[in-house]
């Protein structure tokens, strides 16, 4: 974190907590607060400085501020809102120190000086972020460096696990984040979204950043938590508004579908002790049914524009034969595989294949699915997955010895513990 300087914010409606607060439950307030509005506080201080790379550093001061003075103070009551007021001062500083005192810096001083407004519009929160997102996917900039880019600061993920999901070097990946920010610095990128003859050019990278941090919420990469919900249904509200702004682009809608199919199995994949409980033994009525509902609306939505579906109405229609089967028995495999198979082929990917293999199992048998898992090694290798798919299809071959070496693997290779844990109840099962 930059190290921030200069007087605490006045009160903006933002009574602490409590008079004073420790160190360690400050620190961890902190690490709460970021990780669950780091995207709304940096679109919110974008728009109000109009420079991205800015904004980013006046909200990392005012977290080294947060850190200062939160011990003495307390913890504010609207602790984002707090953030947001010291970045504007910070750049109100910012903007003193290279003598730029115009009309954007004293509309910000009127505002600042106003205590009964808010640090900022609730209404605009949701609109903010979108527009962060179109202007990390500008066409000025690489699709691999938009999708960086935006999974950093909107999706709150590391750099670490950024460079893992490209599986890149971390070096690579940071000088990638820090030549796309310099990128839409130097081609002053306005914050907007796009008008509607735009979208194309930026639709399909936003709906792919949108996918990601979905996925990092649904299994997350790295770390002690096995799902970020959070970070799940923020991708999904923001998918919803996208649909709303290109109602006939049939992979919006396919997007929300997958989302809310997926999200419905949510409240059963953790047990009462917060371990992973896996699709198998998931206790169904759990699912929420409004999800699933919401989800099937909108894949019939994208159907009916006519114009065929793409990776993400496929995936959702996967995902369709989950949610309304009452047991893993009663699901239709068959159609599942089918259409892994109409996913591979217009968008090839070995994780599909992966995935279709697992179908396969349970429709032609565990044989036939270890076939297609063999040939995947060099595709997969490092993947937890692979040998973790391939002990399920050798323990139902009776191969336990196998299988257990490939568990180990699996788990060797994971980074997240949730799922290491799934391994190594798998193994201890297995005597």
């Amino acid at each position: 974190m930059a190290r921030g300087a200069g007087r605490a914010p006045a009160a903006v409606n933002d009574a602490p907590i409590a008079s004073t607060a420790s160190p360690d439950s400050v620190r961890r307030a902190v690490e709460a607060v970021w990780r669950i509005e780091s995207a709304r506080i940096v679109a919110t201080l974008t728009r109000v400085t109009g420079d991205f790379s800015l904004a980013e550093d006046v909200a990392q001061e005012a977290l080294a501020e947060a850190l200062g003075s939160w011990p003495a103070s307390g913890v504010p009551a609207n602790p984002g809102a707090w953030l947001v007021a010291v970045g504007k001062r910070r750049a109100i500083d910012h903007w003193r120190r290279q003598a730029r005192q115009d009309e954007r810096y004293a509309q910000l001083a009127r505002d600042l000086d106003e205590v009964d407004s808010p640090a900022w519009d609730p209404d605009q929160i949701e609109d903010d972020v979108l527009r962060l997102i179109f202007v990390a996917c500008h066409p000025v900039l690489s699709r691999e460096a938009s999708i960086a880019l935006t999974l950093r600061v909107v999706g709150g993920l590391t750099t670490e696990e950024i460079a893992r999901a490209f599986l890149v070097p971390v070096a690579t990946m940071q000088q990638r984040i820090v030549r796309a920010k310099k990128t839409l610095a130097a081609a002053a990128i306005p914050f907007e979204v796009p008008t509607p003859d735009e979208h194309p050019a930026r639709l399909s990278a936003v709906l792919s950043v949108l996918y990601l941090i979905f996925n990092e919420g649904y299994a997350a990469n790295a770390g002690a938590t096995w799902m970020r919900t959070d970070l799940s249904r923020e991708a999904l509200r923001l998918a919803r508004v996208l649909a709303g702004l290109a109602p006939r682009e049939p992979e919006a809608h396919g997007l929300v579908a997958l989302m809310a199919l997926s999200a419905a199995r949510f409240p059963a994949r953790l047990d009462a002790a917060g371990e992973p409980v896996l699709l198998a033994d998931q206790d169904r009525t759990r699912w929420d049914r409004g999800l699933i509902a919401l989800g099937r609306d909108a894949l019939a939505r994208g159907d009916a524009l006519g114009r065929g579906r793409g990776p993400y109405a496929l995936q959702a229609a996967i995902a369709e034969c989950h949610d309304v089967a009452t047991s893993v028995e009663d699901t239709d495999w068959e159609r599942i595989s089918v259409l892994y198979e109409a996913l591979g082929r217009i968008a090839p990917s070995p994780v599909v294949e992966l995935n279709r293999a697992v179908a396969v199992s349970m429709s032609e048998g565990p044989a036939t699915a270890l076939r297609i898992v063999d040939g995947l090694g060099p595709a997969l290798a490092g993947y937890a997955q692979l040998p973790g798919v391939r002990a399920e299809l050798l323990i139902r071959l009776g191969r336990i010895d196998e299988a257990r070496a490939e568990l180990e693997t699996a788990a060797r290779l994971t980074a997240n513990e949730g799922e290491r844990a799934v391994f190594e109840r798998k193994l201890r099962a297995l005597g």
